[in-house]
């Protein structure tokens, strides 16, 4: 089966960065990903460990109902307005940041996302599609954002999410060696495709469920705006907002592996 392409209307920057996010679903069909829910692997660090140990993170996930917010392909000048608004509404999120133009253009934002108790994880180097290249490149994509990270804030990611979701058995071998577990995603709003805030608010409402892992990226000028909207009313819908990790507490996320 053939992936799909990204939408030849989209500006060339945005289908570079995430045109592919809408499809992991489809990709995923065709390659037969095997992927674990956040539920599973809480339960499996559940046996693991004492039940009794109490809350993980700051909020136990096997009681709450947690949903973890994940921005792609950051940093970017609308990063300092998002991390006030988190801040604001004390709220945690995973950042999956991409290195060329971003970790390298604003290594302050990436330390302050890490001081203000945000999870810093990669999104690649420079968002090529891991599939499509040779085994060398894909270890340099991965290889230099996990340096150029460890630089910045004194710990090396151990989450990473593929350009597009787009992987395979090579680079699931080559993301356990490098200490990577990979995070895909069940809410996309497609904000690639679109500058309306409401819209994009509207998306991630519907298609919210538990244990959900929302994509929204922090480059786009219609995603930051949605932010609040999507914060107050799923806070009003009884949803705890978690990192990724948090979200797999007690369990932990194992290199290599997908989660969704």
């Amino acid at each position: 089966m053939k992936m799909a392409r990204a939408p030849k209307r989209l500006p060339r920057t945005a289908a570079a960065l995430a045109a592919g996010a809408a499809l992991v679903l489809a990709v995923s069909g065709c390659t037969k990903l095997d992927t674990t829910a956040p539920s599973a692997v809480r339960k499996e660090g559940a046996a693991a460990k004492k039940a009794d140990q109490g809350a993980f993170g700051t909020v136990d996930c096997r009681r709450a109902k947690c949903v973890a917010l994940t921005f792609d392909a950051g940093p970017s000048e609308n990063t300092p307005r998002l991390l006030k608004i988190l801040k604001d509404e004390k709220v945690p999120a995973t950042f999956f940041t991409l290195g060329k133009n971003h970790i390298e253009k604003y290594p302050e934002l990436v330390k302050r996302m890490d001081a203000e108790g945000h999870e810093v994880a990669s999104h690649t180097w420079s968002h090529k599609i891991l599939t499509k290249i040779g085994p060398a490149e894909a270890r340099r994509e991965l290889e230099r954002p996990n340096k150029a990270i460890e630089r910045l804030i004194g710990k090396k990611p151990t989450l990473m999410r593929p350009p597009q979701g787009r992987t395979n058995d090579d680079i699931t071998e080559l993301s356990e060696e490098l200490g990577l577990a990979q995070v895909l995603w069940t809410v996309t709003a497609k904000d690639y495709t679109t500058d309306d805030s409401a819209l994009i608010r509207k998306r991630v409402i519907d298609q919210t469920k538990r244990d959900g892992i929302i994509l929204l990226h922090d480059i786009y000028r219609g995603t930051v705006p949605a932010v609040p909207g999507v914060i107050a009313e799923l806070k009003k819908r009884g949803y705890v907002f978690v990192t990724v990790s948090q979200l797999l507490a007690p369990g932990k996320a194992e290199p290599g592996k997908i989660y969704r």
